[in-house]
């Protein structure tokens, strides 16, 4: 018989006010600005309950990042035009298929290495939103 290592469980870590200022351009890279704003977009764009507000922002253990709004127990209504999903999410869930939606969109208009960066964090967002409580209703979000 022969054991399967367990993956280890990813962890979301919200990151610290004094620490916020390295966040974006880690997430982002150089497109630290636009990425941000894309993020905000977004969340206008599939949520008619989203009206603005202060942002958590979170690290994942292995090396992927992504944004909330911070709206304590709050649920949002998600509507996703493209592909049919309707849904109400919680302010973390709906913040990682912002963030999904935004990463998606910068990489469509990054250049080189930075490309390679945004990807590579979408890659990771996603693979932590599988172990998400809410990972049925993400996938429907962005697929």
């Amino acid at each position: 018989m022969s054991m399967q290592p367990v993956p280890e469980a990813i962890t979301a870590t919200l990151i610290p006010d004094a620490k916020r200022m390295n966040y974006l351009p880690a997430t982002f890279g150089r497109y630290f600005m636009r990425g941000e704003s894309l993020v905000y977009g977004w969340m206008r764009r599939l949520s008619k309950d989203y009206s603005g507000g202060f942002w958590h922002y979170y690290s994942l253990s292995n090396g992927g990042h992504y944004m909330a709004p911070k709206m304590g127990d709050s649920r949002l209504a998600v509507l996703v035009d493209g592909n049919g999903f309707e849904g109400n999410l919680s302010a973390d869930a709906a913040g990682i298929v912002a963030s999904l939606f935004a990463l998606n969109q910068l990489t469509h208009e990054a250049k080189g290495e930075a490309q390679d960066h945004l990807i590579e964090q979408y890659y990771k967002l996603v693979e932590f939103a599988t172990t998400h409580p809410e990972s049925g209703a993400i996938r429907r979000a962005i697929d």
